[in-house]
């Protein structure tokens, strides 16, 4: 453990680690081998952003159901042709290891046997948001500066999607916001549309 902490460097938080607890800058090696070591307990949602430890947000209902949903529908869409993800680790830079709702990737499986996909695999990232809408705004700038080539972000307080493209040092140059009536294509493949309504959760039985 003291060769883990002898290689943090310190850094202020990142603006979206609200409920983030490390003082100091984490780089991905220590992160894993402290997972390794079972710091960590079975119940803590904790990833790595920008070298902090963060505490995930709680997932709800909608949330839980609208990853269901995200899930099946790229798997059908494609099949073994890509990798879909679902909470799942991806490795942004030295300091960044978060788990997003959705996560699209290059094929095949075997790519990633001692690995976690990088932005040069990824596809999409797919964020699923009803507490937690701002701080997922936030991340869109670690994703762009790291090059991850779309971004979307599902508001299940609007029913919206957030569509962020065109990564850069600074931020996503391009960002749409679809309705639950809209549909959207994805970068990676144009032909591909998904509607907005295809990743809602459905209403409850007492709300129709």
């Amino acid at each position: 453990m003291s060769a883990i902490l002898e290689t943090r460097e310190k850094l202020p938080l990142p603006p979206f680690s609200d409920g983030a607890f490390s003082p100091y800058r984490l780089r991905v090696e220590d992160y894993e081998k402290m997972v390794d070591y079972g710091i960590f307990g079975e119940d803590e949602k904790i990833e790595l952003w920008e070298g902090v430890l963060v505490t995930m947000s709680q997932k709800g209902i909608k949330h839980r159901n609208s990853t269901y949903l995200a899930s099946t529908l790229f798997q059908e869409k494609f099949g073994r042709n890509i990798i879909t993800q679902s909470q799942d680790p991806i490795r942004l830079e030295d300091f960044s290891e978060p788990e997003p709702d959705i996560v699209l990737a290059e094929a095949p499986l075997s790519k990633y046997a001692t690995r976690h996909p990088t932005p040069k695999d990824i596809y999409l990232v797919m964020e699923i948001a009803d507490t937690s809408v701002e701080k997922d705004r936030r991340k869109a700038v670690s994703y762009a500066r790291n090059g991850i080539r779309q971004y979307l972000l599902l508001n299940l307080n609007t029913n919206e999607i957030e569509d962020y493209r065109e990564p850069s040092a600074d931020g996503y140059r391009f960002k749409k916001t679809h309705d639950a009536d809209a549909s959207f294509n994805l970068v990676a493949f144009p032909e591909v549309e998904i509607k907005v309504a295809d990743l809602l959760p459905p209403q409850s039985e007492d709300a129709r």
